[in-house]
């Protein structure tokens, strides 16, 4: 990666960072994947029951493969059968993994879902919240977030799991009340009353959607 580019992630993640801070949640910067895995490690004491709502960037540093192969109680819902009671798990769990669709640059967190099982566990249940959240996601303000989130994450997401919605066929958000259409609930996460609960690991790569 361009070293200005490095450069200039690396200033931004730490005023991101400030702004989380400033509501009650902690940030974290990691230079690569490699980084970042060893920082969520760290912040999972082994034992954890830890469970997950979907993010493609948990994957892709590493983590999931990890958990699976150390002492932690990692519950896969994509290993259970009944994929109800595999979610309703994730409100009791120590850890709850899971990505942003987008964040701003003052530390807001911008989610949206369909079946509501992870956004429903980042506004309350599990003990603590870990992000891992790309660079790539980070937006000016809430309104660009949720623009980001309607126009980038939900396309590609309703295109890979082949979703019959009119922006998986155009890439594009067309506001659908679509039976497929996993814009249900939206949650902005702007404050954190419970100190110690929401983590976030801003990587300098490109994850996820």
């Amino acid at each position: 990666m361009n070293h200005n580019i490095v450069k200039r992630n690396e200033l931004l993640a730490q005023k991101i960072i400030r702004g989380l801070e400033s509501r009650n949640m902690s940030g974290y910067y990691a230079k690569n994947r490699e980084e970042a895995l060893g920082k969520a490690l760290e912040l999972i004491p082994e034992g954890s029951a830890i469970t997950m709502g979907g993010g493609a960037s948990v994957h892709e540093i590493g983590l999931v493969e990890a958990l699976k192969q150390e002492n932690y109680n990692f519950i896969d819902r994509d290993a259970i059968a009944d994929k109800r009671a595999a979610m309703l798990a994730a409100y009791d769990a120590d850890v709850f993994l899971t990505s942003a669709n987008a964040i701003t640059e003052d530390g807001i967190l911008v989610n949206i879902d369909g079946n509501s099982n992870r956004v429903s566990a980042i506004a309350q249940g599990p003990k603590k919240v870990l992000f891992i959240v790309g660079m790539n996601k980070v937006c000016d303000d809430v309104d660009g977030a949720i623009k980001r989130a309607r126009n980038v994450a939900a396309p590609i997401n309703a295109q890979r799991f082949g979703l019959n919605t009119p922006c998986a066929k155009t890439g594009a958000c067309a506001d659908c009340k679509s039976p497929d259409t996993i814009c249900c609930q939206f949650l902005i996460t702007r404050f954190s009353r419970h100190t110690g609960r929401i983590h976030v690991i801003l990587v300098n790569d490109n994850l996820g959607f």
